[in-house]
């Protein structure tokens, strides 16, 4: 009798055996590396951080664990200021950018002789408006003598103190971000484009007016649009830090500390990283509901045509 056969080696299951049988897992695991180091590390960090008395500080040392930043933040007239105006600037620049946009895109959306220059020229803002460079130049713009202020005064009128009074200067870094509503105008286009031209055919030879077809077929058809406009620049409004920190610094008087500027001042100026982190999960929630509501009320004034 022939004993046994030699045993069979098992197979080598290196690199190349991974890259074959998992070439997509492969070919993403540059992103997935980078998702877990600078994405969800930095995210369950500042949620466990939140709770602490963390400093960030050399040498630092966690003491105590709780509640008290978050009850800190609620009983702090500082921080429910910059929450209030936070608020006030969402109000503030959400519909009035998305109602230019919309304006914009609807001439854009007719037969005009170089219709593609202007589309590329009202778009370019979008690419530009979030750089501190723009930023110097809109503070250049606003100064007491500044060109608005020049230009006011060649006709005869005396120029307000943009930057130095609290309301004035919401409004200027609101104009700031309603400057950029190139990426809005684009969906709103696109949206714009899909509509029937049969439908407005129709409405005209019933007798409706220009106003009466917008309002009863171009608002209805192109609210998934709007829908989705809304929800990013609600998202994008909460996140603002460009315009509060380099043209008003949050004056005067705190009139224009978004809570963005709030969590960098306590982050890298006091170093209270446990506060700054969470003040930011609080934005986190307060955008979070927000985007809730809005999902939840879809239903009643958003159109679906597959529906």
């Amino acid at each position: 009798m022939t004993g046994p056969g030699p045993a069979r080696l098992a197979p080598k299951r290196g690199l190349r055996y991974f890259y074959k049988h998992n070439k997509g897992l492969f070919y993403i695991s540059i992103w997935i590396v980078g998702f877990l180091v600078f994405k969800l590390y930095p995210f369950g960090s500042s949620l466990y951080y939140s709770f602490t008395d963390f400093v960030l500080k050399k040498n630092s040392v966690i003491t105590e664990y709780g509640f008290f930043n978050y009850v800190k933040f609620f009983t702090t007239k500082s921080t429910m200021n910059a929450l209030m105006v936070t608020f006030k600037y969402s109000f503030i620049t959400v519909p009035m950018k998305l109602a230019f946009a919309l304006f914009i895109a609807y001439i854009l959306s007719f037969r005009i002789k170089g219709v593609g220059l202007f589309r590329t020229a009202y778009y370019i803002p979008s690419i530009l408006g979030g750089s501190v460079a723009i930023a110097v130049l809109w503070t250049a713009l606003f100064q007491k003598n500044g060109i608005i202020n020049s230009l006011l005064g060649a006709i005869g009128v005396e120029g307000p103190s943009w930057l130095g009074n609290g309301t004035l200067a919401l409004l200027t870094i609101s104009l700031l971000r309603v400057w950029q509503f190139g990426s809005s105008m684009v969906i709103f286009l696109a949206a714009l484009k899909g509509i029937p031209r049969d439908l407005y055919e129709a409405a005209s030879v019933d007798g409706a007016s220009k106003w009466r077809q917008f309002f009863r077929i171009t608002i209805p058809l192109i609210t998934p649009a709007i829908f989705y406009n809304l929800v990013t620049q609600i998202v994008q409004a909460f996140q603002e830090f460009n315009g509060p920190y380099i043209i008003t610094q949050g004056g005067p008087n705190q009139a224009t500390t978004l809570i963005s500027l709030l969590i960098y001042n306590q982050a890298f100026k006091h170093f209270n990283m446990s506060y700054a982190s969470a003040m930011a999960w609080i934005m986190f929630i307060i955008v979070a509901i927000l985007s809730a509501v809005a999902f939840i009320s879809q239903k009643r004034w958003v159109y679906y045509a597959d529906k």
